[in-house]
């Protein structure tokens, strides 16, 4: 389509929210800090190393765009979808990014304030910078992956969490649950003996005995697994089928539930 027909097409389809005259300087130029841009629909708009300062973005539709390079510094994309966009290398810091869909983006060399995406939606998205994402997001992301299944994304998000913040039994817990769902029985033993540690250095001896005894029993079911791919312990302790699950039961439930930012 021609620049000239995508510039009218894209004018007369803005929302009246949206200054007309801020949205031509930037398709023209590729440049417009402190522009009105709340609702633009720029889907697959090539806005590489563009001025977007301060503009406000809230709700606007940048899905697949490509933003390499650009400045958004102290934007407002509240709500706005940023879905599969290429955002490789841009400055993000100060921005507002509640609500804002980052599934699927390329956000590789991208500049980001500490907990940035705390109220964002990232899951698939690639080049995040080691702190951006909290302990609590990156466990709350790995209790969604569990709840629909997908185990081993869930192990490793659980154990990104416990990167982030080693000193929290429930993350641990929850790995080891994942690693058991996975068939990993010595991995999850382990996981969970540790957490059982964690616990007990901070007082709580019920659960560290209720956490001794899964990785028990854990490892006694090591063999009897050896034979037979990921019959899910995970589950097992989940559900209480085995008896020293049923106390268990309830610090695995919490485990696996969305902890507060």
């Amino acid at each position: 389509m021609p620049a000239r027909v995508l510039l009218f097409t894209l004018l007369f389809a803005a929302p009246l929210v949206a200054r007309a005259d801020d949205l031509i300087v930037l398709l023209q130029r590729r440049n417009c800090p402190d522009c009105r841009l709340a609702d633009v629909d720029l889907v697959h708009a090539d806005l590489r190393d563009a001025d977007l300062q301060r503009a406000q973005l809230q709700r606007a539709n940048l899905g697949q765009a490509l933003l390499d390079g650009a400045d958004l510094r102290q934007s407002n994309l509240q709500f706005t979808n940023l879905r599969g966009a290429s955002l490789r290398g841009a400055d993000l810091r100060g921005s507002t990014l509640y609500g804002t869909d980052l599934r699927q983006a390329d956000l590789s060399g991208a500049q980001l304030d500490k907990g940035a995406l705390e109220q964002a939606y990232w899951q698939g998205a690639q080049g995040i910078s080691a702190g951006v994402r909290s302990h609590a997001a990156l466990h709350n992301a790995g209790v969604t992956a569990a709840e629909n299944g997908q185990w081993k994304r869930a192990e490793t998000l659980f154990s990104a969490a416990i990167t982030v913040e080693p000193e929290e039994p429930l993350s641990w817990v929850a790995r080891g649950l994942s690693r058991g769902e996975l068939g990993n029985t010595k991995g999850a033993s382990r996981d969970l003996a540790y957490a059982g540690e964690l616990f007990g250095e901070q007082g709580d001896q019920e659960k560290a005995q209720q956490l001794l005894e899964a990785s028990q029993i854990a490892t006694a079911v090591m063999a009897d697994t050896a034979s037979k791919r990921g019959n899910g312990i995970g589950s097992q302790l989940l559900g209480g089928a085995l008896s020293t699950a049923q106390a268990l039961a309830p610090l695995a439930l919490r485990a696996l539930s969305p902890m507060l930012p």
